[in-house]
């Protein structure tokens, strides 16, 4: 096997073609932006790939806490994270360009425009965005190819990561066996209260009581799954939880990583064009802020740090709850 042949350079090291040397009118920086972006294309495929393969375990009817096959869940979502950081940092390379070296080129791009970038839109509806929670849901898909929104319709319509994650939450077998935990960490979370936080009360039992209020917003974790969630997160020292804990701590990162980006290519839009129109039509940085403000997906997993309470506080745990949380030798 030869390295060449193996990685198929002559075919992908051919396909950057220049608009500007087309139209013989030679603008360096286009390369830049082309090689760039196709990095991007790829590393989307690598995510769907891992997100693929994190969606195959999760969603089999039986996952051990304690075994391999979740250790490769949280190995795989963590390279998820490495892969999102390294997409915030190209935007680096991205901003060496400036204004008027854009300005060389962007006319000709016309109407091509990032926003096109399916492979994008399918791996936020696989992680758990959905549709009804999109911004400009009449634009989103607009200029898409039909097979390409076929593509992202389909992933929209499949279990998302999230969904998985909640009902593997739900199967956790902690809680009914102590009746009295919740009562007691309702007591202690109330004294952790300060006069002004006092209306946080009715926020927990919506939360984990399934307590409905005419204020109820939408919900990605039923109550068992934020029950089971906010468990984890504060035990997460006994041996049996350090696994799903990585697990959620890894899904709050993706999310701020994803935010990251999004953030960071808005600034680089306003830093480029100002307020003008983008290349696809969409209104530029306006519309890229107000998606960056909607579009987290993990956000019921990070409203749980809302109701953590001090070490000290926290209701003493069982015997027999205790020891199936731990390792016991016999």
């Amino acid at each position: 096997m030869n390295y060449h042949d193996y990685l198929q350079l002559d075919t992908l090291l051919r396909v950057q073609f220049p608009e500007s040397d087309k139209q013989q009118a030679p603008a360096h920086d286009e390369m830049l932006f082309i090689v760039i972006h196709q990095t991007y294309e790829l590393w989307f495929k690598q995510l769907h790939y891992e997100t693929d393969s994190v969606i195959d375990v999760i969603q089999k009817p039986v996952l051990n806490d304690n075994s391999p096959e979740l250790q490769t869940v949280v190995h795989r979502l963590e390279r998820i994270v490495t892969i999102l950081q390294v997409l915030v940092h190209q935007i680096d390379i991205m901003e060496t360009m400036t204004p008027m070296d854009f300005l060389d080129f962007r006319d000709m791009l016309r109407p091509a425009s990032g926003f096109q970038s399916w492979q994008f839109k399918a791996l936020e509806a696989k992680l758990g965005l959905k549709f009804e929670h999109r911004h400009g849901q009449d634009y989103y898909t607009s200029q898409l190819r039909k097979e390409h929104i076929d593509i992202i319709k389909e992933a929209e319509n499949k279990r998302s990561l999230l969904e998985l994650v909640n009902a593997w939450l739900e199967r956790m077998p902690f809680f009914d066996e102590d009746k009295n935990f919740w009562i007691e960490y309702r007591k202690q979370y109330e004294l952790s209260l300060s006069n002004e936080e006092k209306n946080n009360l009715g926020a927990f039992d919506e939360m984990f009581m399934n307590i409905q209020s005419s204020a109820t917003s939408p919900r990605s974790l039923s109550s068992s799954g934020c029950r089971a969630a906010l468990f984890i997160m504060l035990y997460r020292g006994y041996p049996v939880l350090h696994l799903p804990f990585q697990l959620l701590n890894a899904l709050l990162e993706i999310d701020v990583q994803l935010s990251s980006w999004r953030y960071r290519h808005m600034n680089m839009v306003h830093r480029m064009i100002g307020t003008r129109i983008g290349t696809g039509g969409s209104t530029g940085k306006d519309y890229l802020s107000a998606a960056a403000d909607k579009h987290y997906i993990f956000n019921d997993v990070a409203r749980l740090n809302s109701f953590l309470i001090e070490r000290k506080r926290l209701p003493v745990l069982s015997a027999g709850l205790e020891a199936k949380l731990g390792f016991v030798s016999r």
